[in-house]
C-alpha cells in the first residue's frame, strides 16, 4: 500500500482539488492524506486569537468571510444539485460548530477543535466529490486512530493497530482518505501534530502499517540545493538518505516537516517528495541509500533563532555546569539547535521563545547572559565525515566576509551549521552556493 500526502496549495482551489485524480489511482490500494484547502488554517488561527482576546465581534466577522470562500468552494466543486446541497450542508455543519463558540468559555481545547475544522472539511468534501463522479472511495476519520501520548509523542503501535482493523473492516475498498494534522491526545481530546504536521501524519501512517512507500506532494520538484526563493538556478537534489533529509528539514526546507523523516527511517520506508504541478518530474527520493561521499548535497536556512551566550567563570573546571544548564531548557520545554563551548563560556540557540524571560531569569544565576535576536542558522549538508577532505574550508571561505556568530561541526557527518545575522541570510545562500555548487 502506498500513502499519498497533498498540501494545502495542492487542494488549494476546486480545480485542483479535481485534477489531483491525474496522480492517485483509484484502482490501487491507496490512502491519501489531506491537509486543510490552503489559507484556512491561518484563518482558523486568526478566529481562535479572538475568541481567546474576546473579541466575538471579530470572530464572527472573520467565520462569515471564511464561510463565504468555502461557499464559492462548494459552488465550483460540485456539478449537480444533490452535490451542491451535500457540500453546503458539510460546510454550513462546521461553520455553525465554530460560530458556537461564542457562547463558551474559549480554551486551548476550543481552539485545537477550531483548528481540526480545515482537515475535517477538505477530505469530506473530497470524498463527496469522489462520490459524485462515480469514483468509490472511503472516509477514515484520523480522530479514530491517530494518538498522542502524555509526552505529544505519537503511539505508532496504536495507529498500527486501529488503523488496521478499520484497513481490514473495509476490505472490499481500495482507496482511502484520512486528515492530516489532527490525531487525539493521552486525555482523549482533539489535538494535533502542529502546523505542518501532515506530513508527520502520512509518515506516521505509513510506519504504522508497513507501507510501501509513502509518497509527499507539494507545489515544487522535490527538496533543492538551496532556497530556491532566493537563490538562482537551484536544483532539485534525485537522492537523500533519511539523515541528509532530516537535517534539512529541520534546518529550514519547507518543503518536509522536520519530524516527518523519522518514522519512515526507523522501518525503511522510502519517501519520494513530487510536485503537483508537475506530476512527471522525478521529485526528490529519501531512503537508506544513496548517500554521495565526498559532495555537498543541498544548503538550507532556518529564521527566527535567538542566541544566549552564558559567560561563567565558575564554568571553568566544574562538571556539571552543563547539565545544570541543559535542566533550565529542560522544565521549559524549550528545544536547543546549536550549541558551542569555551573554558568560560557557552553559546547556544533556540527557536522557541515562549518562555524566554523565565529561561535569561534563571540562567542569570549562572554569570552573565546575554541574547541576541533575529539570527538565522544556516546548514550546509553533504559528507563531513573524517575522511571528507576540504569542505569545511570552502563553506568557511564562502562566508568570510560576513560576521558569522556560531559555528557547529563534529556532531553529525552529515552538516556544518553556521549562525548569522538575519540581515546576512541572504547574502549568505548566495555565496555559499556560487562557491560551492
Amino acid at each position: 500500500m502506498k500513502i499519498l500526502k497533498f498540501g494545502g496549495t495542492s487542494v488549494g482551489s476546486p480545480e485542483r482539488m479535481k485534477k489531483l485524480l491525474d496522480i492517485v489511482n483509484p484502482a490501487e490500494r491507496q490512502i491519501v492524506v489531506l491537509s486543510a484547502v490552503s489559507g484556512t488554517t491561518n484563518a482558523l488561527v486568526e478566529i481562535a486569537s479572538a475568541y481567546s482576546t474576546g473579541d466575538k465581534k471579530k470572530a464572527e466577522i472573520l467565520i462569515k468571510e471564511l464561510h463565504a470562500k468555502y461557499k464559492d468552494f462548494v459552488d465550483e466543486l460540485f456539478a449537480t444539485q444533490e452535490g451542491k446541497l451535500n457540500g453546503k450542508e458539510l460546510i454550513d455543519y462546521h461553520f455553525n460548530l465554530i460560530a458556537s463558540f461564542a457562547t463558551e468559555l474559549f480554551t486551548p481545547l476550543e481552539e485545537k477543535v477550531i483548528l481540526a475544522q480545515g482537515e475535517l472539511i477538505s477530505t469530506t468534501l473530497y470524498h463527496f466529490y469522489l462520490t459524485e463522479i462515480g469514483v468509490r472511495s472511503k472516509l477514515l476519520p484520523a480522530l479514530d486512530f491517530m494518538k498522542i501520548d502524555e509526552d505529544n509523542e505519537p503511539m505508532i503501535d496504536y495507529i498500527g493497530e486501529e488503523l488496521g482493523k478499520l484497513l481490514k473492516a473495509n476490505a472490499d475498498h481500495n482507496f482511502f482518505i484520512t486528515q492530516g494534522y489532527i490525531c487525539r491526545n493521552s486525555f482523549g481530546e482533539i489535538d494535533n501534530l502542529r502546523r505542518g504536521g501532515s506530513d508527520y501524519t502520512a509518515s506516521l501512517i505509513g510506519a504504522a502499517i508497513r507501507a510501501d512507500e509513502i509518497q509527499i506532494w507539494t507545489d515544487i520538484d522535490g527538496m533543492h540545493n538551496n532556497d530556491p526563493r532566493i537563490v538562482k538556478n537551484t536544483k532539485p537534489i534525485a537522492h537523500l538518505t533519511f539523515d541528509e533529509a532530516a537535517e534539512l528539514a529541520y534546518f529550514g526546507a519547507k518543503i518536509l516537516h522536520p519530524q516527518s523523516v523519522f518514522p519512515a527511517q526507523r522501518y525503511g520506508i522510502p519517501v519520494r517528495l513530487l510536485n503537483t504541478m508537475d506530476p512527471s518530474a522525478f521529485g526528490t527520493l529519501i531512503s537508506k541509500d544513496g548517500a554521495a561521499k565526498g559532495q555537498i548535497r543541498s544548503i538550507a536556512a532556518k529564521d527566527g533563532i535567538t542566541a544566549i551566550h552564558i559567560h561563567s567563570s565558575r564554568m571553568l573546571l566544574a562538571y556539571g555546569f552543563l547539565r545544570r544548564v541543559f535542566e533550565v531548557f529542560e522544565r521549559y520545554k524549550t528545544p536547543i539547535d546549536m550549541i558551542t563551548t569555551a573554558e568560560v563560556a557557552v553559546s547556544l540557540t533556540i527557536d522557541e521563545t515562549r518562555y524566554l524571560a523565565e529561561i535569561e531569569k534563571e540562567l542569570n544565576d549562572f554569570g552573565k547572559v546575554t541574547i541576541d535576536t533575529d539570527q538565522t542558522i544556516i546548514c550546509v549538508v553533504g559528507d563531513f565525515s573524517m575522511n571528507a577532505h576540504g569542505y569545511v574550508a570552502r563553506v568557511l571561505d564562502a562566508v568570510k566576509h560576513i560576521p558569522v556568530r556560531m559555528i557547529s561541526y563534529g556532531g553529525s557527518e552529515y552538516n556544518i551549521s553556521i549562525l548569522v545575522d538575519t540581515n546576512d541570510k541572504v547574502e549568505a545562500l548566495r555565496s555559499l552556493h556560487d562557491r560551492l555548487f
